[in-house]
Parts: C-alpha cells; sequence; structure tokens
C-alpha cells in the first residue's frame, strides 16, 4: 500500500520543503502526498513554492487550501481591508516574489496604521497561481481520516461546515473534537498545542504537523499509517 504522507505550512521555504521531499524519499508513483495549505507568505520564496505544489499536484499529490492562500485570493476582489489583512500576515513577501514593489513593505507598519493600502491589479504570473489556487478543495476525506488545514467545526459535520472555519478555526477544534475520524491539521504550531514543537499527537484523535517553519522551526512530514515523523530545521 501506498504511504501517505502529510505536509503543512511550508511559507514559502522553498530549501526546507525540498530537502524533506528528499529526506522522506517522496515517490510519487509510490506515496500519496498531502499538501495541507499555506504555502505562502512570511518565507522568502513563495513563488517557487507554489510553481513545487502545482508540479507536484499535477502528478498526483492532493493540495489543500490555507487561509494564507485564501488571503491571497481575497486580496484582489477590491476590498482594501482584504489587502491590508495580507500585507500584515506576510503578503508583502510574496508579492516582491512576483515583481510587486510595495512602497511601504513592513507587515508591522500595516498591522499598527490605520492607513489602507492602494489597491493592486494581478500581474499574469500571479494571475496563473491565484486561478490555480482557487482550485484547491477545503478538506481531504478517507474511510479513517479527515485532512484539512485548521481542523473542523466539532458539532457540524465537514461537508456542512463554512470554508473559513476550515482554514481559520483554532481552540473551538482543538479542544472540543471527539470524532471518531483522526483530523491531520495545521495551522497552529505545534508548540501553542503542547507546549513544544514535536507533532502533536492528540488524546481526541487529533494529529497537529505545523512546526512553526514560518518562524523558525521545523517543516514536518507525518507518515499517517505508521505515525513516523520526519523533519527538517
Amino acid at each position: 500500500m501506498k504511504r501517505m504522507l502529510a505536509i503543512s505550512d511550508i511559507h514559502g521555504d522553498i530549501k526546507k520543503f525540498e530537502k524533506l521531499l528528499e529526506l522522506v524519499q517522496y515517490n510519487k508513483d509510490q506515496d500519496q502526498l498531502l499538501l495541507l495549505g499555506d504555502f505562502v507568505d512570511r518565507g522568502p520564496h513563495s513563488k517557487a513554492v507554489l510553481d513545487k505544489v502545482i508540479q507536484l499536484k499535477s502528478e498526483g499529490a492532493i493540495a489543500l487550501i490555507g487561509n494564507h492562500e485564501k488571503m491571497m485570493i481575497d486580496a484582489f476582489h477590491g476590498d482594501p481591508m482584504n489587502l491590508k489583512r495580507w500585507y500584515y500576515n506576510g503578503g508583502i513577501k510574496t508579492l516582491q516574489n512576483y515583481n510587486y514593489e510595495i512602497e511601504k513593505d513592513d507587515a508591522e507598519y500595516w498591522y499598527t496604521t490605520n492607513e489602507m493600502p492602494e489597491p493592486i491589479q494581478m500581474n499574469d504570473d500571479i494571475r496563473i497561481h491565484i486561478e490555480a489556487l482557487k482550485e484547491l478543495p477545503y478538506y481531504y476525506e478517507t474511510d479513517t481520516h479527515i485532512f484539512v488545514h485548521a481542523g473542523v467545526h466539532p458539532e457540524t459535520p465537514i461537508e456542512s461546515t463554512e470554508p473559513h472555519t476550515l482554514v481559520w478555526i483554532r481552540e473551538e477544534f482543538f479542544k472540543a473534537y471527539k470524532g471518531e475520524k483522526t483530523i491531520v491539521f495545521g495551522h497552529t504550531p505545534t508548540k501553542h498545542l503542547h507546549e513544544s514543537g514535536d507533532v502533536y499527537f492528540g488524546d481526541n484523535n487529533i494529529i497537529g504537523i505545523d512546526g512553526g517553519c514560518a518562524y523558525g522551526g521545523r517543516l514536518y512530514c507525518l507518515d499517517v499509517k505508521s505515525s513516523q515523523v520526519f523533519y527538517v530545521e
């Protein structure tokens, strides 16, 4: 049987991503790769990561949308608050990968000021990636597991859950979930789940795999069937 390999929250770190795929000896013909979102923002090479994700998806990997991809899409919808929110969540570095020049390129500035940014238009390179992101599903389900970026609502069937919840939920999910299926998720760095950077195997059938790569932490890969953990730092 194929290995099921789950990775989440790469955040523009193409070097760690490629190093991790090499470490686990990923084979597209023998393994099912699951990428749980947050490919972009904060790190230095978001465009390169998306190029890699799109390539892997074309070869059979399953890629899910995360809250940072959702912010990237929404930033071009005309509401300046959407663009501002993306700016202070790491979107400026992503835009610079696509040759945008942002006059005030300080995320902290946009977090603390009341000023609204000027609208920006999609260039050809970013349009290709945004159209690809719009096609990504919010979750992937098997007979035993649910793979999702942030988590599930503990009292709502996943097929009825608002997409916003699936990419943004935190405490309400990981403190109250009691479902039969194991939830594999990213979004919340594991140190916030159990005061450790290690992968979080919760007593309530949840597995958190965001090692805080965006903040200098680990990028994890979980072999879902064996529970073996691989990582790069």
